[in-house]
């Protein structure tokens, strides 16, 4: 089809990474992408691994990469780069486009400096902004702008972080998804990228579970560029993966379990379920419904803990 624009998901990528990795004969570079133009990407953070992987093996190193952050709510893009304009940097989705007024604020909607991470907020609107919530207008004022920050600030629910040079924005993951372990709090993402950045790792997904000492305790869930490891050799690996996140983030980033699966339970859009993960880490029974799941037989493996 001599495709121009080729625009997926982090996740889409990891999955790749991982097949080609196993079997040669689908390593993109086996095919003819001469005629790709641009790359995009979509849905969540993509790690900085992914990201060069990407613009290396399918992009030839000649592709920019429009790594995107926008929401439904949003209309469309609201931080990207500009193809061909904007210096690139793997994990960025760098600057806003014209016209939209995007910050970093603490919980009182102050702005944080650049080089410390908060919430990622919008501070005027734009054309594509979402107007109301059918039937429910205060729903949408609370949730999309509430009170404690002001009642005039667009919050996305994201948190995100701008880097101390360039003021470049990168997103750290869904607020929620941030975790309070002995009084650091750490992103989920960025323990994810550690993870991932690992030679055996294809994908990792990192989520909290209540915990009595430390409050919260990181659980990871681990896919790697091979088959799922048991018994003694599995725990050797998640030695390995604890020791590796300690020395690239720090001790209290170290996950508390890595449970390992041979894919992670996502969508038939690809993108990662955590509310059942989270589920699964605090060791409950799923009530959810899972009929939306690609893969709903991986959920027996990820309740197995090492």
């Amino acid at each position: 089809h001599k495709v121009s624009i080729f625009y997926t998901a982090p996740t889409a990528i990891r999955s790749l990474i991982k097949a080609a990795e196993s079997d040669k004969s689908i390593y993109p570079t086996q095919y003819d992408l001469s005629s790709l133009r641009i790359l995009g990407s979509v849905g969540e953070p993509i790690n900085p691994e992914a990201w060069m992987w990407y613009y290396k093996n399918v992009g030839g190193e000649r592709c920019p990469i429009v790594d995107t952050w926008w929401q439904t709510e949003t209309g469309g893009h609201v931080i990207a780069p500009l193809p061909g304009v904007t210096p690139q940097v793997p994990g960025s989705c760098t600057l806003p486009l014209p016209g939209v007024a995007a910050a970093i604020v603490d919980e009182t909607g102050q702005d944080v400096p650049n080089g410390q991470g908060g919430m990622l907020v919008i501070k005027r609107p734009w054309p594509g902004l979402l107007r109301t919530i059918w039937g429910d207008p205060e729903r949408f004022k609370n949730s999309y702008f509430p009170a404690e920050l002001g009642g005039k600030i667009y919050l996305a629910g994201d948190g995100a972080i701008r880097d101390r040079q360039t003021g470049y924005f990168t997103i750290m993951g869904r607020i929620d998804d941030v975790l309070n372990v002995s009084g650091h709090r750490l992103g989920t993402m960025e323990i994810e990228s550690a993870l991932v950045a690992n030679p055996l790792v294809a994908e990792a997904a990192v989520v909290g579970r209540p915990d009595d000492t430390t409050g919260e305790a990181v659980v990871a869930f681990v896919v790697l560029k091979r088959t799922r490891p048991t018994g003694e050799e599995a725990k050797q690996i998640a030695t390995g993966l604890r020791n590796w996140v300690a020395k690239e983030i720090g001790p209290i980033a170290k996950p508390r379990d890595i449970r390992f699966g041979e894919n992670l339970p996502k969508t038939r859009s690809g993108k990662i379920m955590r509310r059942l993960l989270r589920v699964i880490a605090k060791g409950e029974e799923i009530t959810q419904d899972t009929s939306t799941l690609e893969n709903p037989a991986i959920l027996e493996q990820l309740k197995q803990s090492l």
